[in-house]
């Protein structure tokens, strides 16, 4: 994205001094999401009640659709309380979270004056279950993300409705597309000015393109409202952050700002017969990935239709929360760390790239290596406990440049249940030999 506007800029004919500042402008509207690392993702609507996909059941034909809607009546939030769902967030170590304020289905969770399909006129909750929970993030000091659906397909004068189905094309029928248009944005504008979020995560852009969904005028309207809240990528060319989902990238994204939204299960939204959690060990392995290539991890929960959270994502989130809030310095505020070829797993970077934190998956048999490590190492530690740890240089000769192989010395009884973290501090800012392997002769 910034990339894009300093092109825009000098398109438009603004000095490099003028781009250089938007470039700093951005920089430091994205600062805390950069540093923030962790979010939780709530997806909540009528699909907890009988416990099926999220919109894309009736869309796919799985449900009809006014089976769909019957849902509506068990959707009674009867025992929803906003406060102890941010305080388990909070807990976890997330920094901000996003909720589904409206999937694809249409179903609104505040009490939207666009429409009558909403948690307040059309389900057995009868009450605004948004601002509550907006409100708990606020006043825990959490930052505020709104998950939004471009695309409602039970809206009828919506294009799309299910997979086979159609109402209409815009070109046919533009008066019904423009009334459409101010029923999503005069949503969206209800949105900004009720919840002033931190962050919008839009959906569905897929279905329509820019100019049809009129995207650069959406992004001027919540900007207009708040400069500082932040896009994601899926409102057309919009966004400020990527957002890969699911699948961990093999390679770091080329996006500066990016964020992986992950499911526990296999479940965005709560489904009663989906018992494939991921583990503690393993949400905590992928986080480390994530953090470690410059990301952030939107981790998901599903609620069920009374509010309550399952105890299978409770036991997750507080086991994520005992080993964030151990590591702390490892994962906060850090940046991306080093190239896999030199530790073989996970690692971060203080700002200063003077301390090089590593992530140590299980038990590595008495110590760990770094390769290529030009610096010399003042200390090493073990964060979260401080055990000071010791470390011996191997293949290092007085008449090669090459900085030889550094093996850290890792006792048992210092792991961490999950995942350990080691701290190394460094003579200066990290420098890696990064040259082609040769032979070495001596004569």
């Amino acid at each position: 994205m910034v990339k894009r506007l300093l092109i825009l800029l000098l398109i438009l004919g603004v000095t490099p001094l003028s781009a250089q500042k938007a470039k700093k402008e951005e920089e430091n509207k994205m600062q805390w999401f950069k540093d923030a690392k962790l979010g939780i993702f709530i997806h909540w609507g009528l699909y907890a009640v009988n416990g099926i996909d999220e919109s894309w059941s009736f869309f796919n034909g799985y449900i009809s659709h006014p089976d769909y809607l019957k849902q509506t009546n068990g959707f009674t939030a009867s025992n929803y309380d906003a406060e102890r769902w941010v305080k388990l967030i909070k807990n976890s170590g997330a920094k901000y979270s996003v909720i589904t304020s409206k999937h694809h289905d249409g179903f609104a969770l505040w009490d939207s004056k666009y429409g009558s399909f909403n948690a307040v006129k059309s389900a057995a909750a009868k009450k605004d279950v948004l601002t509550p929970f907006v409100g708990q993030l606020r006043k825990n000091g959490l930052k505020v993300g709104i998950y939004y659906s471009l695309p409602d397909w039970s809206y009828d004068d919506y294009t799309h409705f299910k997979r086979d189905s159609l109402r209409y094309k815009i070109a046919e029928e533009p008066k019904r597309w423009q009334k459409f248009l101010e029923y999503y944005q005069g949503q969206l504008k209800e949105l900004s000015d009720n919840y002033n979020p931190d962050l919008y995560w839009f959906d569905g852009d897929w279905e329509h393109n820019s100019e049809e969904w009129q995207a650069p005028k959406v992004r001027k309207m919540l900007l207009d409202r708040n400069p500082n809240t932040i896009l994601n990528s899926r409102l057309r060319e919009e966004g400020d952050y990527a957002t890969p989902e699911q699948g961990m990238p093999i390679t770091r994204p080329e996006s500066k700002y990016w964020e992986l939204c992950i499911t526990m299960n296999n479940s965005w939204g709560f489904q009663k017969n989906d018992h494939d959690y991921k583990t503690t060990d393993q949400i905590i392995g992928i986080f480390s990935d994530v953090i470690g290539n410059g990301g952030n991890m939107l981790l998901d929960i599903g609620p069920k239709a009374d509010g309550t959270i399952p105890e299978e994502q409770v036991e997750i989130l507080e086991g994520l929360g005992r080993w964030t809030n151990k590591h702390k310095e490892a994962i906060y505020g850090t940046i991306a760390g080093i190239p896999k070829e030199h530790y073989y797993g996970a690692t971060t970077l203080s700002k200063d790239r003077k301390i090089l934190y590593l992530f140590v998956k299980g038990n590595p048999g008495g110590e760990v290596v770094l390769r290529g490590l030009k610096n010399n190492i003042n200390r090493i530690w073990v964060v979260g406990n401080g055990t000071k740890l010791s470390h011996q240089v191997v293949g290092k000769v007085y008449w090669s440049h090459y900085p030889g192989i550094k093996y850290i010395k890792v006792p048992e009884y210092v792991l961490d249940e999950n995942m350990t973290v080691i701290a190394v501090l460094l003579d200066g800012e990290v420098d890696l030999y990064r040259e082609d392997g040769a032979v070495i002769e001596s004569n």
